[in-house]
């Protein structure tokens, strides 16, 4: 047998590696998506303070720690069972949405932007962001880093730091924000909107130019029937902060939808023993395995899950372009199953971002004062969730009488979509890789980006309950020369 390694890939927050197993003839087998590191947060935030949990689940990820902010402080909310007073709410979801905007843009121009731009094929020394500024011009480099500027201001102002806020606490927020403050934020969430704009209007020029953009976005080799799941609104309709979480099936039909406390009731989890990561199904489906169809309980969450869920998008700009990409994709409303078109779901949604933005920085209660409201009564336990970026996100605290964490359980978006990514990598490296087939950088590029569209965070989505991880011990002598390759598969 035949083995070939992608380790480390490449254009993902955290670790992982693929691992492609050939037959005798050299057709693959099987492949191994594997997340090889542990984090263990759920562990060591046990006997700690809930009210800590904010500020402390943050640290998990640099990248995305708004959304651990957030989902930690809804969580801390329902361990008291204290509701956040109207501007204490804004403040946050204010926040958040501008985070969602520094986030889309950065996936979309430095981590995939590589591959919709430059190629799957360019060499490796120009796929990357400085690639993609010297192909497309650096205005528009300028333009991102503009847009990421704005929405880390924005972030500052209201969470008293650009990485890692700190200002969402039991109760609501630890300031206001003064008029001032305020007008600047308008200001800034009106470049996001422009921004926005522009790069919902540059997708379309590069579909329209470049044939094998539209072949990506269209493509069946990422293609998957499975489930979709996300936060929507009253009105159905695509949300971040807060919401019911809405089940449709491959076809469109609505399976349910559920309060996010109620998760345990809809998620279950498989462990495997080739990975750190745990895959969630859908109880009422049940397990089937790493396979497609409406018999099989994978499910699919972040911006392609979110849109096939929700009926439409929150604000304006983004439901016009919501309603061309279901024009052009699926016409009659159905689920997009092109995993390709995750990118386009992305401008969509950073769209709505920054029109959520502009809108909260106009809400005649943004500056008030009354910003928390101060926990009175015992603590117990509480669930909280945010749609992350990379999907749906989960924190859920157990506590003492005097809110000690006793134990703590984490469904981030990333786990959610193990399932599909590992199922995207597989389909790819059996495309593409068959019997005489020459093994290319490009090729390999093209497999990883199976799991490239998923916008993939792994950095805080490993459990404490790992299985069994392939091991590899290689002796050399003092010249590098293999002696012996110890191995437990």
């Amino acid at each position: 047998m035949t083995r070939l390694t992608i380790d480390p890939v490449t254009r993902l927050e955290g670790h992982g590696k693929i691992e492609i197993l050939l037959d005798e003839a050299g057709d693959v087998e099987h492949t191994y998506f594997q997340i090889p590191e542990l984090r263990g947060f759920e562990a060591f935030c046990v006997g700690r303070p809930v009210e800590d949990m904010p500020a402390l689940t943050n640290r998990i990820c640099g990248v995305c720690p708004e959304a651990h902010h957030m989902a930690a402080a809804k969580a801390a909310d329902a361990v008291y069972n204290v509701t956040p007073p109207r501007a204490g709410r804004l403040l946050r979801e204010l926040l958040y949405n501008a985070f969602y905007v520094t986030d889309h843009a950065t996936h979309f121009y430095v981590l995939s932007g590589p591959d919709l731009i430059m190629g799957p094929d360019a060499p490796a020394a120009e796929r990357n962001i400085l690639g993609v500024v010297k192909k497309v011009g650096a205005e528009v480099g300028k333009k991102v880093i503009d847009a990421r500027h704005a929405g880390h201001r924005v972030i500052e102002i209201i969470g008293g730091r650009r990485i890692h806020p700190c200002t969402a606490v039991p109760g609501g927020m630890t300031k206001a924000i003064s008029e001032e403050e305020r007008a600047e934020i308008e200001q800034l969430g009106q470049y996001m909107v422009d921004f926005a704009g522009f790069s919902l209007d540059l997708f379309d020029q590069m579909v329209a130019d470049d044939g094998s953009i539209a072949e990506l976005v269209k493509a069946d080799l990422y293609r998957h029937e499975t489930y979709y799941a996300g936060l929507v609104d009253e009105n159905d309709h695509v949300t971040f902060y807060d919401g019911r979480i809405k089940v449709v099936a491959p076809d469109g039909e609505v399976l349910g939808s559920y309060e996010p406390r109620d998760y345990r009731d809809w998620i279950s989890e498989k462990v495997e023993p080739w990975t750190f990561l745990k895959f969630p199904y859908l109880k009422q489906v049940g397990w089937k395995g790493l396979v497609d169809g409406k018999d099989s309980g994978i499910y699919t969450v972040a911006p392609l899950g979110r849109l096939n869920a929700a009926s439409g998008m929150a604000t304006p700009r983004a439901q016009e372009a919501y309603e061309k990409f279901y024009a052009a994709l699926s016409p009659d409303g159905s689920p997009v199953h092109e995993r390709g078109a995750t990118h386009w779901a992305r401008l969509i949604e950073l769209m709505q971002a920054a029109e959520t933005v502009l809108d909260l920085a106009r809400d005649p209660d943004i500056t008030s004062p009354d910003v928390r409201a101060v926990p009175t009564e015992v603590p117990t336990e509480g669930v909280g969730t945010v749609e992350a970026p990379r999907g749906t996100l989960t924190h859920h605290y157990w506590t003492d009488e005097n809110g000690i964490i006793s134990r703590v359980n984490l469904i981030v978006g990333t786990t959610n979509n193990y399932g599909p990514i590992a199922m995207s990598v597989d389909k790819a490296a059996r495309s593409l890789i068959s019997k005489g087939t020459v093994v290319t950088e490009g090729l390999l590029d093209r497999i990883e980006m199976g799991f490239r569209a998923y916008d993939p965070c792994f950095g805080c989505a490993t459990h404490t309950m790992p299985g069994q991880m392939p091991m590899i011990v290689t002796i050399r002598d003092k010249d590098g020369n293999q002696l012996q390759e110890l191995r437990r598969d």
